[in-house]
């Protein structure tokens, strides 16, 4: 499997959005929240943007306020998974138009929407922008 968890959160800690596709029990999850947060948020900005945490690796990236962080298996490509990082901040701000904080806290639903549409069991399916936005606006349709 790939992708075993992704985290959205912010400079302070807070966990804006999560996604678990390996089976983990509720105080492990608050665990792993709290060291992957301290993990990226005191590394410096000179060091890559992957790092072997547990029995996986951790590949994350910044975007204003917040944190993006997949955690892969270790023999996953990084740079994939960076892209794949990428495709979903790209997605999310086509979708929302300049996607802040609030827009994950007051329409996560639509977050896991898209997430749902770009990522099966851990693996990214659909990487076509146009494709994942337009089966969003399919969505927004029938709502």
């Amino acid at each position: 499997m790939g992708i075993k968890y992704l985290l959205i959160q912010n400079r302070q800690g807070k966990t804006r959005l999560s996604k678990w596709y390996t089976l983990y029990d509720d105080a492990e999850k608050r665990k792993i929240m709290i060291e992957v947060h301290r993990l990226v948020n005191t590394r410096a900005t000179k060091f890559t943007n992957f790092v072997e945490f547990l029995d996986h690796k951790i590949v994350y990236r910044r975007y204003a306020g917040l944190y993006f962080c997949f955690a892969c298996d270790l023999d996953d490509n990084e740079l994939s998974t960076l892209e794949g990082i990428h495709l979903v901040v790209e997605v999310l701000d086509s979708y929302f138009g300049n996607v802040c904080e609030l827009d994950l806290v007051f329409n996560f639903h639509k977050v896991y929407e898209l997430l749902d549409e770009m990522i099966l069991d851990g693996e990214i399916m659909e990487t076509s922008k146009p494709k994942i936005l337009s089966t969003l606006e399919a969505i927004d349709e029938l709502d």
